[in-house]
């Protein structure tokens, strides 16, 4: 009874939890599609090569994870297992990826400027420093919301994700 499976007018689409589970699902596929720019950005500012270039596709990447954020919050998904977790987890996750990027974008800019790249490498900066913190909180963040979603993804047949891909 109640389940949405017995037969009757109730189909397994019209489960108002996996209605949810499937509307997270398609947020969490927009949520890696900044990722190989960020690492290359990074890795040019690192080498001092492209610095402006990096610094605005490190500011547009912490744009589309802000908003992320704001999608997030449009979502209903309270019908989920354990969905404030996850919810806070993703939200942190998403929130501190774009103060690294924020970071990173600044260090670029100092590594333009004078003494900024001595030997072809960029100094090691405060900004550079909050961009590693920062990283080192979402990719916590993103490990728990990928166990957490991992375990609705497999309820419903719907894609897993590793925390790199969120």
């Amino acid at each position: 009874m109640g389940t949405g499976y017995s037969a009757g007018p109730a189909s397994p689409s019209a489960d108002p939890v996996r209605q949810q589970a499937v509307a997270l699902d398609q947020l969490l596929a927009d949520s890696g599609s900044s990722r190989a720019a960020v690492i290359k950005a990074v890795a040019d500012v690192k080498k001092c090569d492209n610095l402006d270039e990096a610094a605005s596709n490190l500011r547009d990447a912490a744009k589309q994870r802000n908003e992320l954020v704001t999608r997030l919050r449009g979502l209903a998904v309270d019908k989920l297992p354990r969905h404030a977790e996850l919810t806070s987890a993703l939200t942190s996750a998403w929130k501190a990826s774009a103060s690294a990027d924020q970071h990173y974008a600044a260090w670029a800019g100092q590594a333009h400027g004078k003494k900024g790249c001595p030997k072809g490498h960029a100094r090691t900066t405060a900004e550079a420093q909050a961009g590693n913190r920062q990283s080192g909180v979402a990719s916590a963040q993103k490990t728990k919301a990928a166990q957490l979603w991992n375990a609705i993804a497999q309820q419903y047949g719907l894609t897993q994700r590793q925390p790199t891909q969120l």
